[in-house]
């Protein structure tokens, strides 16, 4: 993980820019900037250490909340004046308590608003909506739509026509997002378990 240091700092006061990326999701979270001193207790600690310059001393990320990022790996890129560190964080990153400091709607993707508007139907139960009649018919009839979803899935997988695969797999989907949501589940759990089974 350690890198030659020589070929990044110049010097001790030299400041470089670090991308820090979630190492399950790969979602860019934030950029600090690091001098040797932060790089040095960064390895130490294993935990993302950068040098403020507003405060002017080093800053570790979460040492007031706790929100950590725990350090998977580092590298440098091409030119050796900037670092890519992968870590695991502990809580949100952005002081605004969102998972990252760029735009979480752009990182988080579709799925991650469609999850959203689920969730907001489950706590609201708008009438006339369709998720909230089936939030309201429970369990078996949610998880009846999946089954009937999968096998629209598997009928036009077996046809081979494309478009129809793909249009029944949304429906898939949605469904299977609002029986997790049913459960306080989200495509998060699952994209952690999944995580979970590559590291092994």
């Amino acid at each position: 993980m350690a890198i030659n240091t020589e070929l990044i700092f110049k010097g001790d006061s030299d400041l470089i820019p670090a991308i820090i990326q979630d190492d399950k999701t790969l979602k860019v979270l934030m950029l600090g900037y690091m001098n040797r001193e932060a790089y040095n207790k960064t390895i130490e600690a294993g935990r993302v250490t950068f040098y403020s310059r507003s405060r002017r001393r080093l800053w570790t990320k979460g040492e007031s909340s706790n929100n950590y990022l725990n350090v998977k790996s580092i590298e440098a890129d091409c030119d050796n004046d900037t670092l890519l560190i992968r870590a695991d964080p502990s809580g949100p990153v952005c002081h605004t308590g969102t998972i990252s400091c760029f735009n979480n709607e752009q990182t988080e993707g579709f799925f991650g608003k469609l999850t959203q508007v689920i969730q907001q139907r489950h706590e609201e139960m708008p009438e006339g909506s369709y998720t909230t009649t089936l939030f309201e018919k429970g369990a078996e009839r949610i998880s009846k739509k999946v089954g009937e979803e999968a096998s629209e899935v598997i009928i036009e997988a077996i046809r081979g026509d494309k478009k129809r695969l793909v249009y029944e797999a949304g429906d898939l989907i949605y469904h299977l997002l609002v029986l997790l949501e049913l459960y306080g589940l989200s495509i998060s759990d699952i994209e952690n378990e999944l995580y979970s089974r590559h590291a092994k």
